[in-house]
């Protein structure tokens, strides 16, 4: 029993000791922790600080360049004010100086109106004593005398008139022998034979002559129904692996040919057959010749074009003038008449759609007894075209008078595509004789050695002795050629002539 005692206050002994040596540590360990949060609290007690300070002097920094900022505008500010206040002092001076000077001006304005009306009314005095005293001599009072002068003057104006009406009748009567030898000219060289041959013939190629019988057909039904069709002439003859196509209409000559193509390629030749290939052709070709006449407008950049002109400029592809494409023609003109008209100062774009459209009456679909000017003028206006376009299609050949600035431009245009060396067809003997006609008219002068006809016969180059001929003589002779040609010859465009003098001096060092 004593020792469970014993044991018991042993226990309870070591576990008060436990208890104490527990409760110990565990407030040292407690203070350690608490010493540690204190400083760790100061640590971030600094950090918060110093952020806190650098935070105050950026703010500090910004808020005092925010000041300096406002601090020059304000100075600006005040310098431009002064600056006007300074100008607005000197205008004002400026304006009172010459309102002082206005007002003197003016004064001495009114003194000389005051002067000028007491002259006039001296010299109206003077004037009336002058009447009275002419009115004495005379023995007519001023109404009579006025009535005198007008009746002689109206006899003398009508004896003048009477003498200028004859001169202006007899120059009339010469202008339109001129004129009429013009135009037989220009419809001899219209209806020229070579030109009409070329222009209403096409020549279509075969493999073999043995096409030419099936082309032809029993009793000659195959060709029969192809010309009916097309409204083309057909020519078989014995020319090897060819078929002459004859027709004045080239969009008939292109149907039939297309046609022909199909066909032979197809084999298949009979007259249903070749009545329904030329039906297709024709919607095909007239599908082709409205893309040519879109593509062409835009790649000039013209807008607004109606439907019926654009197919028009499309049939213009297959349309030529002296051997000249009426599309390629029209074009051209279009892009000088646009370059001419901007440096002009005109509108640009208004000359370009009248330099497209000035040969629209070459391409009708009917064939009116009208000139092509007068019928083109006419589809333009039909076409609701502005009256500068309208104008210069009318009278880009003298048809009609030019009420346009456009006009004139147009027709030079038209004049330089037409003339322009190798633009039309021209027949070589009439050339060649041209350029020898040039060149023998510059050798008869005296001084002259060598001339030279050029680009075309636009240009005359003469060379000259420089033994013979002086500067001042060089100036002359290219005088006297120019109005020689102008006045003898016959030619399109302009002839440049250029008179060449040279001195060489010629050694050798040995």
């Amino acid at each position: 029993m004593l020792l469970i005692i014993t044991g018991v206050v042993a226990l309870a002994i070591g576990g008060t000791i436990s208890y104490f040596l527990w409760d110990t540590a565990l407030k040292g360990k407690k203070k350690k922790i608490i010493s540690e949060a204190e400083s760790e609290g100061e640590v971030l007690k600094k950090d918060k600080m110093l952020q806190a300070k650098e935070k105050f002097l950026h703010l500090k920094t910004e808020h005092e360049k925010f000041i300096n900022e406002k601090d020059q505008k304000i100075a600006v500010t005040e310098n431009k004010l002064k600056q006007k206040e300074q100008t607005y002092a000197q205008k004002m001076e400026e304006y009172h100086r010459n309102r002082k000077e206005v007002e003197v001006i003016r004064e001495n304005l009114d003194k000389q109106l005051d002067r000028v009306e007491f002259r006039s009314e001296e010299l109206e005095k003077m004037h009336q004593e002058i009447v009275k005293s002419l009115e004495t001599v005379s023995g007519l009072s001023a109404d009579e005398a006025k009535d005198q002068l007008m009746s002689s003057l109206k006899d003398e104006a009508k004896t003048e008139a009477m003498s200028y009406i004859n001169e202006i009748m007899d120059e009339a009567k010469m202008t339109a022998n001129k004129e009429a030898k013009k135009v037989v000219l220009e419809s001899i060289q219209r209806t020229a034979t070579e030109t009409a041959i070329e222009n209403a013939v096409s020549v279509f190629h075969i493999e073999n002559d043995e096409i030419k019988g099936r082309i032809i057909g029993r009793e000659g039904r195959n060709i029969r129904a192809l010309e009916a069709a097309t409204g083309v002439e057909i020519i078989v003859d014995d020319t090897p692996e060819s078929i002459v196509l004859s027709a004045f209409d080239p969009i008939r000559r292109e149907i039939a040919r297309l046609a022909l193509h199909q066909l032979i390629q197809d084999g298949r030749i009979h007259p249903a057959r070749i009545e329904e290939v030329v039906g297709k052709v024709k919607k095909q070709l007239e599908e082709e010749i409205i893309e040519t006449g879109k593509r062409t407008t835009i790649d000039l950049g013209i807008h607004g074009l109606h439907p019926e002109l654009i197919r028009m400029v499309g049939r213009m592809k297959y349309r030529s003038s002296y051997g000249q494409n009426l599309l390629q023609h029209s074009r051209e003109v279009a892009n000088l008449s646009a370059i001419m008209a901007s440096e002009l100062g005109l509108n640009p774009k208004l000359a370009k759609r009248a330099g497209l459209l000035h040969d629209i009456g070459k391409v009708p679909d009917d064939e009116p007894e009208l000139p092509h000017a007068i019928l083109g003028m006419k589809l333009a206006e039909k076409y609701k075209e502005k009256p500068d376009v309208v104008n210069a299609i009318g009278g880009h050949h003298d048809e009609v008078e030019m009420t346009s600035l456009i006009s004139p431009v147009i027709q030079v245009c038209d004049a330089i595509s037409g003339a322009r060396p190798g633009a039309r067809r021209e027949i070589v003997e009439s050339y060649i004789k041209r350029l020898k006609e040039l060149e023998s008219l510059a050798l008869s002068y005296p001084g002259v050695t060598k001339t030279y006809a050029i680009q075309a016969g636009r240009e005359l180059r003469v060379i000259v002795g420089s033994e013979k001929v002086s500067d001042s003589d060089t100036v002359k002779i290219s005088n006297e050629i120019a109005q020689r040609i102008q006045d003898e010859m016959t030619y399109p465009g302009q002839v440049k002539i250029t008179v060449i003098r040279e001195t060489r001096a010629v050694n050798y060092a040995k």
